[in-house]
């Protein structure tokens, strides 16, 4: 025989998690099929609505190109967040925030890389930079820079102090196509 308070404790648990699976339901989109399930398990609370870039922060090209302009990941506004990486929820925007600010790419791979695995977090990387300070910043955090390798960066961190942004680039020019260099441009901390 059940008991009562059984009945009751599972109607109560129904009634809290049935609204959470209904809402997770009805939030995913089109594209959930096309989704890798690994990343679906690994960012729970997540939804896999497309993309809409509308953030005057990014352009309307791919993120996987190389001229691509992201979003800054200390700057990025929730909805920026949440509207241009695909899959993105609220329990990870809140993560994203949580450690604010970044000050190297490694640093954003360690701490997001406590929710979701290195895949996913690669991912999240197609549409995020951490800002670049030029006389401080890693090799992996200069790299973020498209078609900039590691000998690259290295040199680039032989070459320092920097009198300011500019000369930096003027030394990465060396290095990197002119729309690179564009991008690069806008992942520059100010100085």
């Amino acid at each position: 025989m059940i008991r009562p308070t059984f009945v009751r404790a599972l109607a109560l648990l129904s009634a809290l998690l049935l609204p959470l699976l209904a809402g997770a339901c009805s939030s995913t989109g089109e594209n959930a099929r096309s989704t890798n399930a690994s990343n679906t398990t690994n960012a729970s609370n997540t939804t896999n609505a497309p993309a809409a870039n509308t953030s005057s922060a990014t352009n309307t090209q791919p993120a996987s190109n190389a001229s691509q302009a992201k979003l800054n990941v200390n700057t990025a506004s929730d909805d920026e967040l949440m509207k241009t990486i695909p899959g993105m929820g609220k329990r990870m925007v809140h993560e994203f925030e949580e450690y604010r600010p970044y000050k190297s790419i490694q640093q954003f791979r360690k701490e997001i890389g406590k929710y979701v695995n290195a895949e996913q977090v690669a991912e999240y990387e197609k549409y995020i930079y951490v800002p670049i300070s030029v006389d401080d910043a890693d090799a992996p955090t200069l790299q973020q820079i498209p078609g900039l390798d590691a000998t690259e960066a290295q040199a680039l961190i032989a070459a320092r102090p920097f009198t300011s942004n500019e000369a930096f680039l003027t030394k990465l020019a060396g290095s990197v196509s002119a729309s690179e260099l564009a991008v690069a441009k806008t992942y520059l901390s100010n100085q």
